[in-house]
């Protein structure tokens, strides 16, 4: 992920969304929109599986949790208002541990709370076929298998939060029980190399903690947990936010970026 000083949309980023889809100058559709519903449904499943306090506000949703899980923070509307924006700056203020925002609509300064901020595409699948993985892809069925995926997604993504590792804190054995939430694994050789997770709400899908560990990467694990993960979801719309190394995946599976969603982090 790049990291950037600016709090209004990285030139870039859009320059590239406009040579993208020459047919489409602004924002396709509700993409932004789509993306903050499903990843308020899926923060609101984590935190509720996690037994964390889940907040619901007209512009924004707030998951709190502690010192490692920290507060989630995923704006809903492209315009809070002053009081909301107030409540927002007091959660933020308030919290033990770290902070992340999701902002799809990159409308909302939030650079009064002192977070780094950078940039990352929205991109959108049509529905559509899709091929079949060159390794087996497990959907989650067992603890044995979730623990799996959780220690995938802490090492892929670098999450020293959760360091030392405690079972089930991340992804507890409940998140699967949680409306549209699945979770995959990638297995070869016995072994489980790459997860992710999906949640489909409201007619859409959308991926999240797709990863590898650093041990098993370049060797065809994220791509595979893709393929498994979107075969359930191929008649639906899918949306989800790329980082820098995983955009040209996702272009290759039929993600086109559509807009620029902006994150912060306390970080």
């Amino acid at each position: 992920m790049a990291d950037t000083s600016q709090t209004t949309p990285d030139a870039r980023v859009e320059d590239r969304i406009r040579q993208d889809r020459p047919d489409h100058p602004t924002a396709l559709d509700d993409a932004a929109m789509r993306q903050a519903r499903n990843s308020a449904a899926f923060w609101a499943a984590t935190g509720n599986s996690r037994g964390h306090e889940v907040i619901h506000r007209r512009s924004f949703l707030a998951v709190l949790g502690g010192k490692r899980a920290g507060t989630r923070i995923l704006l809903q509307e492209p315009d809070p208002d002053a009081h909301e924006l107030a409540e927002l700056t007091e959660l933020v203020g308030r919290s033990t541990g770290p902070v992340d925002a999701e902002d799809p609509f990159s409308s909302t300064d939030l650079s009064h709370l002192g977070m780094r901020n950078w940039q990352m595409p929205i991109m959108v699948r049509p529905p559509g076929p899709v091929s079949a993985p060159a390794m087996e892809v497990i959907r989650v069925q067992r603890t044995q298998e979730l623990q799996a995926a959780e220690q995938i997604a802490i090492a892929g993504f670098e999450l020293t939060r959760f360091a030392p590792y405690r079972p089930g804190e991340m992804f507890p054995a409940t998140l699967t029980e949680q409306p549209g939430v699945d979770v995959f694994i990638a297995v070869l050789n016995g072994k489980a190399v790459g997860a992710g997770v999906t949640v489909v709400n409201d007619g859409f899908g959308s991926h999240y903690w797709v990863g590898t560990p650093p041990t098993h990467r370049s060797r065809g694990a994220g791509r595979a947990v893709m393929l498994g993960s979107l075969a359930p979801m191929a008649n639906l719309p899918v949306t989800l936010t790329a980082s820098r190394l995983g955009r040209p995946l996702y272009e290759s599976l039929g993600f086109t970026a559509v807009t620029p969603s902006t994150w912060w982090s306390s970080r």
